[in-house]
């Protein structure tokens, strides 16, 4: 890891001196949970992640095993179901690695728009496809919805007899998942270390089974785990690579530079939606937070503000960022340059990462374990879904304007859409605010694209730091820090419905359903946004409606 820190240094060593004095490390490994609070809830039973590399080799001949039991049987595909740290270290796996022939090809659904739903439904083949159900507290929304819908789909393909057995899941012992799997008769239930939370998952057997199943050798992959392990007992903090990186990015956003700016070189690119989640959801908080930005379209250097700091991951043998790399250095910014010898050292990175936010934590303040706002969107959530319930329909908001046949909504006295949104973005503060893209919209590579450009239109006109997520997976991410950081977020929501929705049924295997998915995520994006609001957040939401594409190009041309 190579350092440009500036004029940052001095803040630094105060800190190292700090981690000394209070032997920090030595009580991390102890698991003490009063290096953060006095009170231990959320943290005595969150440190599960030190011993991840131990515990899991445990379980290699078991998951092994299973694994070439599919294969041998014709499962030629999987779809992993999950929402946050369940299904971002999965897709990070399978984007970064590839499968390896023979193996399984896996997909990761980790939206609840009815048209991403379909899409899988629609080309899988559910007798070579297995359905891997995975999630911690095992009564996740969104993940148990997935799992209603294809196991019902299962049934009707298969029969209820065959149907259990294209399905596995992973979660803790004695949730509600696993009384489901059970009930079903699932083919597997992996049952995890509950000492772990979802962000810190992705070395225990949320990340090891998937992994798997795409190819990785997890010998190998756990074999780099475990040297970056060694490297973070060190109690020198300067031989300490997790600890002098929680260290400088817990003190440089305690100085105010406090957006973590993530560039990777290609094959690496995807680790970030990973990182960003581990950062955002473990950092934003009690009025503080480091803001991931990932992914960011490239603009010109003078966009940036002084509140960033630059994190470079990269393959030994990729010279393709070199010259961006020097303009960001001669412009005076503070990097982090990470440098792997292939894509296997990935795995000491997710440790290193899980050890600096840590440490971060220690620094900033702040508990890095629990995910208190996230909680707040839920509970709005699921009041609109009570509504619904009561009164069948979901409360209808009032737009302030419609044009085009799009509909915009926030208190904002315009007379066109152009007009508002410009006036929207015009209160961003140049080093201090942040704008978010919440796209309540289908994934897919086209709407990704048309999304890129309207940021970029953005970053470009305004000088401001954009990030963009789709709806509702960064309400498992980046969610906890938009409602608990210093409330420097503005927001704008696009949402559109799918053409086509899909009943959600009551219980797996039976076609009755009481709700859809389109019902769900718009009773997410408005949970959302009420949970915003009633934590003092600037936002405007703009319907689409239908040619989604095309509307965030109109979108783009008002700007």
């Amino acid at each position: 890891m190579k350092l440009t820190l500036n004029q940052y240094e001095a803040s630094i060593n105060q800190v190292i001196s700090r981690i000394y004095e209070k032997g920090i490390i030595k009580r991390l490994w102890q698991k003490d949970h009063t290096i953060w609070k006095d009170n231990p809830t959320e943290i005595s039973n969150r440190l599960g992640w030190l011993d991840c590399v131990d515990v899991t080799s445990r379980s290699f001949k078991e998951i092994n095993s299973f694994v070439d039991e599919v294969r041998v049987e014709g499962f030629t595909h999987a779809l992993l179901m999950g929402m946050g740290g369940s299904s971002l270290t999965p897709e990070v796996l399978r984007l970064t690695f590839g499968v390896k022939d023979g193996y399984l090809d896996l997909s990761v659904l980790d939206s609840t728009h009815s048209e991403a739903v379909k899409e899988f439904s629609n080309k899988l083949d559910a007798e070579k496809t297995l359905f891997i159900v995975s999630t911690k507290s095992g009564g996740t929304v969104e993940t148990i919805s997935f799992m209603k819908y294809f196991y019902t789909e299962a049934v009707m393909k298969l029969g209820r007899e065959k149907a259990g057995n294209n399905f596995v899941a992973i979660t803790d012992p004695g949730s509600g998942l696993e009384a489901m799997a059970k009930d079903l008769n699932f083919r597997k239930i992996f049952l995890n270390d509950p000492d772990i939370g979802g962000r810190f998952s992705v070395l225990s057997l949320f990340g090891a089974v998937p992994a798997a199943l795409i190819g990785i050798n997890l010998n190998e992959f756990f074999a780099k785990a475990e040297k970056m392990v060694n490297e973070c007992k060190l109690q020198d903090v300067s031989k300490n690579n997790g600890a002098m990186l929680g260290v400088i990015i817990g003190t440089l956003a305690n100085e105010g530079v406090d957006k973590l700016t993530i560039l990777s070189s290609s094959q690496l690119r995807y680790f970030g939606a990973w990182l960003e989640q581990l950062i955002a959801e473990s950092t934003g908080k009690d009025g503080k937070g480091i803001l991931p930005v990932d992914l960011e379209p490239i603009s010109s250097i003078e966009n940036f503000s002084r509140d960033r700091v630059f994190v470079h991951f990269k393959l030994e043998s990729d010279t393709s960022d070199d010259e961006t790399i020097i303009t960001i250095k001669n412009a005076g910014f503070p990097i982090l340059e990470i440098t792997l010898n292939d894509v296997y050292d990935l795995a000491g990175e997710f440790f290193r990462w899980e050890f600096a936010t840590a440490i971060a934590g220690y620094v900033m303040g702040v508990q890095p374990f629990d995910q208190p706002n996230v909680e707040s969107a839920k509970v709005a959530a699921k009041e609109m879904m009570k509504e619904y319930q009561q009164k069948g329909e979901l409360p209808k908001l009032v737009p302030s304007l419609e044009m085009d046949n799009i509909k915009l909504y926030g208190d904002l006295q315009s007379n066109n859409i152009s007009e508002a949104i410009n006036t929207f973005l015009a209160r961003a503060e140049k080093g201090k605010s942040y704008i978010s893209i919440h796209a309540y919209l289908k994934p897919d590579d086209k709407t990704w694209h048309a999304l890129q450009y309207f940021r970029l239109k953005i970053i470009n006109e305004y000088h401001a730091t954009v990030t963009l997520g789709y709806g509702p997976r960064f309400l498992h991410s980046t969610g906890q820090l938009h409602k608990g950081d210093g409330g420097n977020g503005m927001f704008i929501q696009l949402v559109a419905a799918g053409a086509e929705d899909l009943p959600i049924p009551v219980n797996a295997g039976d076609e009755k359903s009481e709700i859809s998915f389109g019902t769900l995520i718009n009773a997410q994006s408005l949970g959302d946004r009420q949970a915003l609001i009633s934590n003092g957040r600037k936002v405007i939401t703009i319907e689409l409606g239908e040619n989604v594409e095309v509307k965030i190009k109109l979108l783009t041309q008002t700007i």
